[in-house]
């Protein structure tokens, strides 16, 4: 079992001076594939792992104190809030380049993690050297995405739900009340309800927790 963040002895506080060696941020949440990961990488004589994450952990400080150059993200069901973090960590680290890791299904998710400024998008079914060259690339600027991602992305076809829907429906699936979504979002408590309603007529469910549910199996959510 993990005991939670682990960083890189060698550059806890310091970051590595050698130019020629990528530093690499995982953000994985299975223990078992995060730490062959950490085994994998830490094998290439130019890569260094800086940091092996979980989601749940403070992943945007640590990014922070340990400046890596490539992250490896797990975007995938159920980890999505490895995608939901992209946009801060690119903010917090202009330099940052993500690799993000997926399977092809839900295609909504693919299509999430491709309009996330990520550079790499690579296949949890697809070969360790097909990692590693995604890495690489990343690292020199070089967008790596897998045929087979791409392809279901554009399968899944146009997000059919406004920014502002899924706002909404986010805040109900973590178990927030109308009237406090309404209070968070500076909504009325019609228009909570309106919002619902239409996420609701979209995904023909009959009830909100249904329609989460749908929405999330598609990786809209």
């Amino acid at each position: 079992m993990s005991a939670g963040p682990r960083l890189s002895p060698e550059t806890a506080g310091h970051p590595a001076a050698d130019p020629d060696v990528i530093k690499v941020l995982l953000v994985v949440d299975m223990d078992l594939l995060r730490d062959a990961l950490v085994t994998l990488l830490s094998d290439q004589g130019d890569m260094e792992v800086v940091a092996d994450l979980k989601c749940d952990d403070n992943v945007i400080p640590i990014a922070s104190r340990m400046r890596p150059e490539v992250a490896v993200i797990d975007v995938d069901v159920p980890c999505t809030r490895g995608l939901a973090m992209i946009p801060e960590l690119r903010a917090r680290l202009p330099h940052l380049k993500v690799v993000a890791l997926a399977a092809a299904r839900p295609p909504g998710l693919i299509q999430r993690a491709l309009t996330a400024e990520v550079l790499g998008l690579v296949d949890k079914n697809a070969s360790a050297d097909r990692l590693l060259a995604a890495i690489r690339g990343a690292a020199q600027g070089s967008q790596v995405v897998d045929v087979n991602l791409a392809v279901a992305a554009l399968a899944a076809g146009p997000n059919p739900f406004t920014p502002r829907e899924l706002q909404v429906l986010r805040l109900a699936a973590d178990g927030a009340s109308g009237p406090e979504i309404a209070s968070r979002l500076s909504l009325s408590k019609g228009t909570v309800r309106n919002y619902l309603s239409k996420v609701m007529s979209k995904t023909c469910a009959r009830t909100r927790i249904d329609a989460i549910r749908i929405v999330r199996e598609a990786g809209w959510l």
